[in-house]
């Protein structure tokens, strides 16, 4: 059981945040009702997600097996037989598929287009250069929308550009983190890698940094914004966007930690804090 729930990859469930965007900017996040709804479509993704990483470690098998960090896995060690991973990855993408439908049809449907979007991208999409990239970007989009959807909500412009640029800036994080793990070896577990090259990624990290820093500068001096929210408080919370941007550079480029950004996140304690100054300081300037 405890290589099972190693499996379903629990840590990746913070990805799931982002669901709470569209309540939170929307002005509902006190209401009861709404926050207990984006809650279970949360819990909804959760268990998508879980089961797609079970079909994606299947599938990635062999070549988990010859990463440094990622043979330790249970099904590459082998702690887990793939028919077992097979009957629980169904079982729980079937309870999400169930759920999901019930709590809003619109929500039902964008986890179906979610759902064949990692399918694909697990069983080949993950080896076509830039589009790899592309497809983890349009993963985290699609639970903004999943989360303002659920709860009739309308889509913000801004969010959704803003989205698009800070999932673009993790994804090639990412990368460059498994190029500098593995060196010489990265295209021997990730194809896809052998179209890559650092200087290369670095400079797409260039326009992406820049990008997600000033689309968010400019939602949050615009005066749509400023006429929604009745206040240019909100253009306080960039200082903390623009630390956590430079946070993360630093940890990518500095500390060669960028192949998890679910890991960085709890495990810097910097880059947390100002995450939470940063949530503190939208909910105050939104609200209050």
């Amino acid at each position: 059981m405890k290589d099972l729930l190693i499996a379903l990859r629990p840590q990746q469930w913070v990805k799931n945040i982002v669901l709470f965007a569209g309540l939170i900017f929307s002005q509902n996040f006190f209401d009861s009702r709404r926050s207990a709804v984006v809650l279970a479509a949360a819990v909804v993704f959760c268990l998508a997600s879980s089961a797609l990483y079970l079909l994606n470690d299947i599938l990635d098998i062999e070549a988990d097996r010859k990463h440094p960090q990622k043979k330790n896995r249970p099904l590459a060690s082998g702690r887990i037989r793939p028919i077992a991973a097979h009957v629980l990855s169904y079982t729980l993408m079937l309870w999400a598929f169930i759920a999901a439908y019930i709590l809003n049809r619109n929500f039902g449907i964008i986890l179906t287009v979610y759902l064949i979007l990692e399918f694909s991208y697990s069983a080949y999409l993950k080896n076509v250069v830039i589009l790899d990239i592309f497809c983890i970007s349009a993963g985290f989009l699609l639970r903004v929308v999943a989360g303002a959807v659920v709860i009739d909500v309308p889509i913000s412009n801004w969010l959704l550009i803003c989205t698009i640029f800070l999932s673009l800036f993790l994804a090639l994080g990412k990368r460059r983190g498994e190029m500098v793990l593995l060196e010489g070896r990265a295209a021997d577990h990730r194809p896809v890698l052998a179209h890559y090259s650092l200087p290369f990624i670095d400079q797409m990290m260039t326009v992406v940094t820049a990008s997600t820093i000033l689309s968010y500068v400019l939602y949050a001096l615009s005066p749509q914004t400023t006429a929604k929210f009745h206040t240019r408080n909100l253009q306080y919370s960039i200082i903390f966007v623009v630390y956590g941007i430079f946070r993360y550079l630093y940890l990518v480029f500095q500390k060669k930690e960028g192949g998890a950004p679910e890991k960085v996140l709890f495990s810097d304690k910097p880059l947390l804090f100002d995450l939470l100054l940063y949530m503190a300081a939208v909910i105050a300037a939104v609200y209050f």
